[in-house]
Protein backbone atom coordinates (compact mmCIF):
# COMPACT_ATOMS: atom_id res chain seq x y z
CA UNK A 1 0.00 0.00 0.00
CA UNK A 2 2.83 2.83 0.71
CA UNK A 3 4.13 1.84 -2.34
CA UNK A 4 0.85 2.89 -4.24
CA UNK A 5 1.07 5.78 -2.18
CA UNK A 6 4.26 6.81 -2.96
CA UNK A 7 3.95 6.03 -6.57
CA UNK A 8 1.23 8.02 -6.85
CA UNK A 9 2.78 10.84 -4.77
CA UNK A 10 5.64 11.12 -7.36
CA UNK A 11 2.95 10.72 -10.28
CA UNK A 12 1.80 14.03 -8.76
CA UNK A 13 4.89 15.93 -7.72
CA UNK A 14 6.44 14.85 -11.53
CA UNK A 15 3.09 16.76 -13.04
CA UNK A 16 3.86 20.12 -11.15
CA UNK A 17 7.70 19.43 -12.85
CA UNK A 18 5.93 20.25 -16.02
CA UNK A 19 6.19 23.45 -17.99
CA UNK A 20 3.73 25.76 -16.37
CA UNK A 21 1.86 23.22 -13.90
CA UNK A 22 3.19 24.36 -11.04
CA UNK A 23 2.40 27.87 -12.06
CA UNK A 24 -1.33 26.59 -13.57
CA UNK A 25 -1.83 25.40 -9.95
CA UNK A 26 -1.67 28.55 -8.09
CA UNK A 27 -4.25 30.63 -11.29
CA UNK A 28 -7.42 31.62 -10.54
CA UNK A 29 -10.40 29.62 -11.04
CA UNK A 30 -11.91 32.57 -12.93
CA UNK A 31 -10.69 35.77 -13.72
CA UNK A 32 -13.27 39.21 -13.57
CA UNK A 33 -13.09 41.22 -16.90
CA UNK A 34 -14.94 44.77 -16.12
CA UNK A 35 -16.84 46.64 -19.14
CA UNK A 36 -19.23 49.34 -19.04
CA UNK A 37 -21.30 47.57 -21.64
CA UNK A 38 -22.09 44.19 -22.33
CA UNK A 39 -23.15 42.65 -26.10
CA UNK A 40 -24.16 43.36 -28.40
CA UNK A 41 -22.40 46.88 -28.11
CA UNK A 42 -18.66 46.66 -29.53
CA UNK A 43 -17.57 47.02 -26.00
CA UNK A 44 -19.31 44.24 -25.59
CA UNK A 45 -18.23 41.74 -27.83
CA UNK A 46 -14.92 42.80 -27.60
CA UNK A 47 -14.94 41.83 -23.84
CA UNK A 48 -16.24 38.30 -24.91
CA UNK A 49 -13.74 37.82 -28.02
CA UNK A 50 -10.65 38.46 -25.35
CA UNK A 51 -11.91 35.82 -22.62
CA UNK A 52 -12.76 33.53 -25.64
CA UNK A 53 -9.03 34.46 -26.89
CA UNK A 54 -7.06 34.30 -24.13
CA UNK A 55 -8.65 30.87 -23.08
CA UNK A 56 -7.70 29.56 -26.69
CA UNK A 57 -4.28 30.71 -26.69
CA UNK A 58 -3.88 29.70 -22.95
CA UNK A 59 -4.86 26.54 -23.26
CA UNK A 60 -7.78 26.88 -20.91
CA UNK A 61 -4.84 27.88 -18.16
CA UNK A 62 -6.86 31.47 -18.09
CA UNK A 63 -10.52 31.27 -17.72
CA UNK A 64 -12.29 35.30 -17.64
CA UNK A 65 -15.56 36.18 -16.93
CA UNK A 66 -16.89 39.41 -18.81
CA UNK A 67 -19.28 41.67 -15.84
CA UNK A 68 -20.66 44.16 -17.93
CA UNK A 69 -22.58 47.19 -16.74
CA UNK A 70 -19.79 48.19 -14.64
CA UNK A 71 -21.44 45.54 -12.26
CA UNK A 72 -18.24 44.81 -9.96
CA UNK A 73 -18.37 48.55 -8.63
CA UNK A 74 -22.34 48.60 -8.22
CA UNK A 75 -22.97 50.61 -12.03
CA UNK A 76 -20.36 53.35 -10.90
CA UNK A 77 -18.32 53.85 -14.01
CA UNK A 78 -15.84 56.27 -12.28
CA UNK A 79 -15.09 53.78 -9.41
CA UNK A 80 -13.97 51.06 -11.90
CA UNK A 81 -10.24 51.80 -12.06
CA UNK A 82 -10.02 52.23 -8.47
CA UNK A 83 -11.31 48.98 -8.33
CA UNK A 84 -8.96 47.91 -10.83
CA UNK A 85 -6.01 48.94 -8.86
CA UNK A 86 -7.38 47.30 -5.92
CA UNK A 87 -8.07 43.93 -6.52
CA UNK A 88 -11.16 44.05 -6.88
CA UNK A 89 -11.54 43.80 -10.68
CA UNK A 90 -8.87 41.35 -12.27
CA UNK A 91 -9.11 43.19 -16.11
CA UNK A 92 -10.55 45.10 -17.56
CA UNK A 93 -11.80 47.28 -20.89
CA UNK A 94 -11.96 50.24 -19.92
CA UNK A 95 -12.73 54.30 -21.13
CA UNK A 96 -10.41 56.73 -21.42
CA UNK A 97 -13.43 59.35 -20.05
CA UNK A 98 -14.38 57.21 -17.03
CA UNK A 99 -10.41 56.76 -16.14
CA UNK A 100 -9.82 60.33 -16.42
CA UNK A 101 -10.66 61.46 -13.00
CA UNK A 102 -8.26 59.01 -11.48
CA UNK A 103 -5.57 59.45 -14.17
CA UNK A 104 -6.13 63.01 -15.81
CA UNK A 105 -4.11 62.95 -18.91
CA UNK A 106 -6.80 60.63 -20.03
CA UNK A 107 -8.78 63.98 -20.43
CA UNK A 108 -6.65 64.34 -23.32
CA UNK A 109 -9.19 62.40 -26.13
CA UNK A 110 -11.86 64.26 -24.25
CA UNK A 111 -10.53 67.80 -25.44
CA UNK A 112 -13.36 69.52 -27.09
CA UNK A 113 -12.71 69.30 -31.42
CA UNK A 114 -8.87 67.79 -31.13
CA UNK A 115 -9.65 65.06 -32.96
CA UNK A 116 -10.90 65.97 -36.59
CA UNK A 117 -10.93 61.93 -37.85
CA UNK A 118 -10.12 58.50 -37.15
CA UNK A 119 -6.63 58.85 -38.49
CA UNK A 120 -6.36 61.49 -35.54
CA UNK A 121 -7.25 58.85 -33.16
CA UNK A 122 -4.75 56.58 -34.41
CA UNK A 123 -2.26 58.99 -34.41
CA UNK A 124 -2.66 59.51 -30.94
CA UNK A 125 -3.38 55.66 -29.72
CA UNK A 126 -0.44 54.01 -32.32
CA UNK A 127 1.79 56.83 -32.27
CA UNK A 128 4.03 57.97 -29.39
CA UNK A 129 1.37 59.62 -27.35
CA UNK A 130 -0.19 56.49 -26.92
CA UNK A 131 2.94 54.83 -26.01
CA UNK A 132 3.79 57.65 -22.92
CA UNK A 133 -0.25 57.18 -21.75
CA UNK A 134 0.60 53.21 -21.30
CA UNK A 135 3.78 54.25 -19.42
CA UNK A 136 1.69 55.98 -17.34
CA UNK A 137 -0.53 53.30 -16.64
CA UNK A 138 1.91 50.94 -16.03
CA UNK A 139 3.02 53.17 -12.82
CA UNK A 140 -0.30 52.81 -11.47
CA UNK A 141 -1.05 49.14 -10.80
CA UNK A 142 -2.31 47.90 -14.14
CA UNK A 143 -0.84 46.62 -16.88
CA UNK A 144 -1.66 47.98 -20.45
CA UNK A 145 -2.11 45.85 -23.68
CA UNK A 146 -4.09 47.42 -25.99
CA UNK A 147 -5.84 50.22 -27.58
CA UNK A 148 -10.23 49.37 -28.30
CA UNK A 149 -12.47 51.92 -29.36
CA UNK A 150 -15.92 53.50 -28.52
CA UNK A 151 -15.99 55.89 -31.12
CA UNK A 152 -16.90 59.52 -31.66
CA UNK A 153 -19.37 60.90 -29.64
CA UNK A 154 -22.38 62.25 -31.01
CA UNK A 155 -25.21 64.58 -29.57
CA UNK A 156 -29.08 63.85 -29.64
CA UNK A 157 -32.12 65.46 -28.36
CA UNK A 158 -35.72 64.92 -27.94
CA UNK A 159 -36.56 68.94 -28.20
CA UNK A 160 -34.52 70.15 -31.40
CA UNK A 161 -31.85 69.50 -34.33
CA UNK A 162 -28.48 71.26 -33.38
CA UNK A 163 -26.58 73.07 -35.52
CA UNK A 164 -25.41 75.96 -33.90
CA UNK A 165 -24.57 76.78 -30.27
CA UNK A 166 -27.65 78.75 -29.47
CA UNK A 167 -29.42 74.95 -30.45
CA UNK A 168 -28.06 73.71 -27.00
CA UNK A 169 -29.13 76.43 -24.84
CA UNK A 170 -31.21 75.56 -22.16
CA UNK A 171 -31.19 71.29 -23.37
CA UNK A 172 -30.56 68.94 -20.27
CA UNK A 173 -27.86 66.55 -22.10
CA UNK A 174 -26.48 63.65 -19.65
CA UNK A 175 -23.01 63.40 -19.73
CA UNK A 176 -20.35 61.11 -18.03
CA UNK A 177 -18.87 62.06 -14.59
CA UNK A 178 -16.20 64.13 -15.41
CA UNK A 179 -15.30 67.74 -15.16
CA UNK A 180 -14.67 68.33 -18.50
CA UNK A 181 -17.75 67.32 -19.69
CA UNK A 182 -19.82 69.54 -17.72
CA UNK A 183 -17.55 72.72 -18.05
CA UNK A 184 -17.57 71.97 -22.32
CA UNK A 185 -21.62 71.55 -22.09
CA UNK A 186 -22.23 74.06 -19.84
CA UNK A 187 -19.66 76.63 -21.76
CA UNK A 188 -22.35 75.88 -24.96
CA UNK A 189 -25.09 77.07 -22.51
CA UNK A 190 -26.69 73.45 -22.61
CA UNK A 191 -27.48 72.26 -19.17
CA UNK A 192 -25.39 69.38 -18.05
CA UNK A 193 -26.47 66.35 -15.92
CA UNK A 194 -24.12 63.69 -14.84
CA UNK A 195 -25.36 60.47 -14.37
CA UNK A 196 -24.32 56.87 -14.87
CA UNK A 197 -25.22 54.92 -18.09
CA UNK A 198 -27.89 53.10 -16.47
CA UNK A 199 -29.67 55.95 -14.79
CA UNK A 200 -29.50 57.49 -18.05
CA UNK A 201 -32.18 55.38 -20.46
CA UNK A 202 -34.77 55.81 -17.70
CA UNK A 203 -34.09 59.66 -17.64
CA UNK A 204 -34.39 59.82 -21.42
CA UNK A 205 -37.69 57.80 -20.84
CA UNK A 206 -39.01 59.85 -18.51
CA UNK A 207 -38.11 63.03 -20.61
CA UNK A 208 -35.81 64.07 -16.65
CA UNK A 209 -33.41 64.53 -19.42
CA UNK A 210 -33.74 66.08 -23.13
CA UNK A 211 -30.77 64.33 -24.55
CA UNK A 212 -27.09 62.74 -24.22
CA UNK A 213 -23.88 62.28 -26.37
CA UNK A 214 -22.18 58.55 -27.26
CA UNK A 215 -21.48 56.69 -30.33
CA UNK A 216 -23.42 55.85 -32.93
CA UNK A 217 -23.44 51.87 -32.00
CA UNK A 218 -24.70 52.67 -29.05
CA UNK A 219 -27.25 54.73 -30.37
CA UNK A 220 -28.52 52.70 -32.15
CA UNK A 221 -28.03 49.19 -30.12
CA UNK A 222 -29.12 50.74 -26.91
CA UNK A 223 -33.07 51.84 -29.31
CA UNK A 224 -32.37 55.47 -28.23
CA UNK A 225 -34.54 57.02 -30.92
CA UNK A 226 -37.48 55.08 -29.06
CA UNK A 227 -36.66 57.27 -25.88
CA UNK A 228 -37.28 60.28 -27.85
CA UNK A 229 -34.01 60.94 -29.19
CA UNK A 230 -35.20 62.09 -32.69
CA UNK A 231 -32.98 64.74 -33.84
CA UNK A 232 -28.77 63.51 -34.08
CA UNK A 233 -26.14 65.64 -34.54
CA UNK A 234 -22.97 64.43 -36.43
CA UNK A 235 -20.38 66.78 -34.78
CA UNK A 236 -17.61 64.53 -34.13
CA UNK A 237 -16.56 66.78 -30.70
CA UNK A 238 -14.32 64.03 -29.10
CA UNK A 239 -13.73 60.18 -29.18
CA UNK A 240 -13.19 57.40 -26.82
CA UNK A 241 -10.41 55.27 -27.01
CA UNK A 242 -10.73 51.70 -24.77
CA UNK A 243 -7.68 50.26 -22.96
CA UNK A 244 -7.65 46.65 -22.32
CA UNK A 245 -5.33 46.50 -18.75
CA UNK A 246 -4.50 43.60 -16.85
CA UNK A 247 -4.33 44.12 -12.54
CA UNK A 248 -0.35 44.13 -12.03
CA UNK A 249 -0.62 41.66 -9.47
CA UNK A 250 -2.90 39.37 -11.54
CA UNK A 251 -0.26 39.97 -14.34
CA UNK A 252 2.55 38.88 -11.89
CA UNK A 253 0.95 36.17 -11.48
CA UNK A 254 1.05 34.70 -14.64
CA UNK A 255 4.13 32.64 -16.81
CA UNK A 256 5.70 34.66 -19.30
CA UNK A 257 4.21 32.26 -21.39
CA UNK A 258 0.46 33.14 -20.59
CA UNK A 259 1.53 37.26 -20.54
CA UNK A 260 2.39 36.93 -23.67
CA UNK A 261 -0.80 34.97 -24.50
CA UNK A 262 -2.88 37.82 -22.58
CA UNK A 263 -1.42 40.28 -24.77
CA UNK A 264 -1.63 39.15 -28.08
CA UNK A 265 -5.29 38.14 -27.65
CA UNK A 266 -6.37 42.01 -26.34
CA UNK A 267 -4.34 43.31 -29.41
CA UNK A 268 -6.46 40.81 -31.46
CA UNK A 269 -9.83 42.05 -29.79
CA UNK A 270 -8.91 45.26 -29.71
CA UNK A 271 -8.48 45.62 -33.44
CA UNK A 272 -11.26 43.69 -34.13
CA UNK A 273 -13.41 45.98 -31.94
CA UNK A 274 -12.10 49.06 -33.47
CA UNK A 275 -13.56 47.98 -36.92
CA UNK A 276 -17.04 47.22 -35.39
CA UNK A 277 -17.10 50.39 -33.87
CA UNK A 278 -16.34 52.02 -36.79
CA UNK A 279 -18.28 50.44 -39.14
CA UNK A 280 -21.18 51.28 -40.97
CA UNK A 281 -20.80 55.25 -40.54
CA UNK A 282 -18.71 56.49 -43.11
CA UNK A 283 -18.97 57.83 -46.63
CA UNK A 284 -18.04 54.26 -48.10
CA UNK A 285 -20.03 52.44 -46.01
CA UNK A 286 -23.27 54.68 -43.95
CA UNK A 287 -25.72 51.61 -43.62
CA UNK A 288 -25.41 52.26 -39.82
CA UNK A 289 -26.62 55.86 -40.41
CA UNK A 290 -29.42 54.46 -43.06
CA UNK A 291 -31.07 51.91 -40.39
CA UNK A 292 -30.26 55.23 -37.42
CA UNK A 293 -32.46 57.34 -40.59
CA UNK A 294 -35.04 55.15 -40.87
CA UNK A 295 -35.91 55.08 -37.66
CA UNK A 296 -37.25 58.02 -37.69
CA UNK A 297 -34.39 60.59 -36.31
CA UNK A 298 -33.47 63.57 -37.87
CA UNK A 299 -29.74 63.47 -38.65
CA UNK A 300 -27.72 66.53 -38.83
CA UNK A 301 -24.02 66.57 -40.01
CA UNK A 302 -21.85 69.76 -39.46
CA UNK A 303 -19.61 70.62 -42.04
CA UNK A 304 -16.18 71.99 -40.76
CA UNK A 305 -16.82 75.43 -41.14
CA UNK A 306 -20.09 74.57 -38.80
CA UNK A 307 -18.20 72.84 -36.27
CA UNK A 308 -16.53 76.26 -36.41
CA UNK A 309 -18.86 78.48 -33.62
CA UNK A 310 -18.81 75.72 -31.37
CA UNK A 311 -15.35 75.17 -31.44
CA UNK A 312 -14.95 79.31 -30.55
CA UNK A 313 -17.40 78.25 -27.83
CA UNK A 314 -15.13 75.61 -26.10
CA UNK A 315 -12.04 76.88 -26.85
CA UNK A 316 -11.31 78.61 -23.04
CA UNK A 317 -12.17 74.94 -21.95
CA UNK A 318 -9.53 73.61 -24.05
CA UNK A 319 -7.06 76.36 -23.09
CA UNK A 320 -7.80 75.85 -19.44
CA UNK A 321 -7.91 71.83 -19.36
CA UNK A 322 -4.69 71.76 -22.06
CA UNK A 323 -2.71 73.05 -18.78
CA UNK A 324 -4.58 70.27 -16.15
CA UNK A 325 -3.41 67.44 -18.54
CA UNK A 326 -0.09 68.57 -19.22
CA UNK A 327 1.07 71.81 -22.07
CA UNK A 328 3.62 68.82 -23.40
CA UNK A 329 1.79 65.92 -23.94
CA UNK A 330 -1.04 68.16 -25.53
CA UNK A 331 1.51 69.98 -28.07
CA UNK A 332 2.54 66.40 -28.60
CA UNK A 333 -0.45 65.67 -29.53
CA UNK A 334 -1.53 68.67 -31.66
CA UNK A 335 1.65 68.03 -33.43
CA UNK A 336 0.97 64.24 -34.15
CA UNK A 337 -2.74 64.61 -35.23
CA UNK A 338 -1.25 67.59 -37.71
CA UNK A 339 1.45 65.36 -39.15
CA UNK A 340 -1.07 62.48 -39.76
CA UNK A 341 -1.13 60.68 -43.00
Amino acid sequence: MKSVKALFAGLALAALMLPGAAMAADYKAEYKLSTVLGKPFPWGVSGDRWAELVKEKTNGRINIKMYPGTSLVNGDQTKEFTALRQGVIDLAIGSTINWSPQVKELNLFSMPFLMPDEKAIDALTQGTVGAKLFELLATKDVVPLAWGENGYREISNSKRPIRTPDDLKGLKIRVVGSPLFLETYTALGANPTQMSWADAQPALSTGAVDGQENPLAIFYAAKLPSLGQKNLTLWGYVADPLIFVVNKDVWASWSKEDQEAVRAAAVQAAKEEVAIARKGITAADDSLLKEIQAQGVEVVKLSDAEKAPFKKATQAVYDKWAKTIGPDLVKEAETAIANRK
